[in-house]
């Protein structure tokens, strides 16, 4: 909430020193996650492979070794805070595949993906999914999809 309310004062961007003061947040988070979940000890001599590691231990060093990809929001304007929409996004075909068990056909599972990313990016571009399904079947392309228009504004 404290990181909402600094973006909305800033214009909707993070001041560098914003940024520089969560990076400090999330790095201190990090290592007292490192004092709970310490690496593993050395394996005696002899032992073969490697050590086994905790599974919050190979979070916490994936989140340590992809920090900038973590961190990218406070940047970057264009990259979310969640992946919520992706997630969003393939709900629809695990539902589908729930409800009948999976796909009759190759071919249909297309059918279905195809119709359900035209929905989905419909309403990312503001258009309700029931007026794209109207121009759809009406023989008009909605607007986000012709390339003149597009290419005219760009």
């Amino acid at each position: 909430l404290a990181m909402n309310q600094a973006v909305e004062d800033a214009g909707g961007r993070l001041s560098p020193d914003a940024v520089r003061r969560w990076r400090e947040r999330y790095r201190h988070c990090l290592a007292e996650g490192d004092v709970e979940s310490p690496p593993p000890s050395k394996p005696p001599p002899g032992t073969r492979g490697r050590t086994k590691r905790t599974q919050a231990r190979n979070l916490l060093e994936r989140l340590q070794a992809r920090e900038d990809d973590v961190l990218r929001f406070l940047e970057d304007s264009a990259a979310p805070f969640t992946n919520n929409q992706g997630e969003r996004d393939l709900r629809m075909t695990k539902v589908q595949q729930k409800i009948s068990g999976c796909f009759r056909s190759w071919e249909g599972a297309e059918i279905f993906c195809r119709m359900r990313s035209f929905l989905s990016t419909s309403v990312k571009q503001g258009l309700s999914a029931h007026a794209a399904l109207e121009q759809l079947f009406a023989g008009e392309m909605p607007l986000f999809m012709r390339r003149d228009e597009r290419s005219q504004a760009a």
